[in-house]
């Protein structure tokens, strides 16, 4: 079988303009970072307020609250009412990283590929909510949240309540967005294709007001266990390097 790359499926929507005029929309590139994205078009992003549509078509919109950027800063700014910037146009800032000890074919090329995924941040009596990463994947053993890829079609909260179920058995109650998180790298799939590879990953906060002893239905996939964890424990557990330091900084927040 044929595994398609996926092309860019998510677009910016800026709302929240201090002069109350207009709003600022573009699609997100491939590797583009969102908070980037908004700082070379002349905005500070100050936080996401909300996820709209589907991930697949092109119909997700992340929209953030922003303030206008110092007259240093080039590109678009606060005296447009309204922008429009075509993709193309703004590449990210960072450079690509690459897998530590990643050794490519002559002739071979890295397949662009853009996932979107939903995460929850699920707290309870019993502490935080994760899950640990299987054999299968690049992050063996290595903890992080519930959650994963939005399906074709799927709306993004449809997409958590669906992973939390499949990873960890529990009912959760979505009470709002906590961050939108995004990195790119080049390395090879479990699979061994060798990637161009876009992580935009929405997480949201949840509550379970009844937990049980987490138990994973989605059987022979990419999570091997889930678990409750008291938060002073965090440090401890081996988060895997995208939460490792903003699950601390997040829950911190919310103290």
């Amino acid at each position: 079988m044929t595994i398609l790359p996926r092309v860019p499926q998510a677009e910016i929507h800026v709302d929240g303009l201090l002069d109350g005029e207009g709003a600022v929309t573009f699609r997100l590139a491939h590797g583009e970072l969102p908070d980037v994205g908004l700082r070379s078009r002349g905005w500070e992003p100050v936080r996401p307020r909300d996820v709209v549509g589907q991930a697949d078509p092109h119909e997700l919109r992340l929209v953030y609250d922003v303030r206008p950027r110092g007259p240093e800063t080039t590109g678009a700014g606060p005296d447009s009412a309204s922008v429009s910037v075509s993709a193309s146009e703004v590449t990210s800032a960072r450079a690509i990283a690459r897998d530590a000890d990643l050794v490519v074919a002559p002739g071979e090329a890295a397949v662009p590929y853009q996932r979107v995924a939903a995460y929850a941040i699920v707290t309870s009596a019993r502490g935080v909510l994760l899950a640990r990463f299987a054999g299968s994947t690049n992050a063996a053993g290595e903890w992080g949240l519930v959650g994963g890829g939005v399906d074709p079609g799927e709306l993004p909260l449809q997409a958590l309540h669906r992973e939390v179920w499949e990873e960890s058995g529990q009912v959760v109650e979505v009470t709002g967005l906590a961050t939108i998180t995004s990195s790119h790298w080049v390395g090879r799939a479990p699979h061994g294709r060798l990637e161009d590879f876009h992580a935009v990953r929405i997480a949201y906060w949840a509550n379970c007001a009844e937990p049980t002893d987490p138990v994973v239905h989605d059987v022979g996939g990419t999570t091997a266990e889930s678990a409750w964890v008291p938060v002073a424990d965090l440090d401890s557990v081996g988060l895997v390097t995208s939460w490792a330091v903003e699950l601390p900084r997040l829950l911190a927040s919310r103290a």
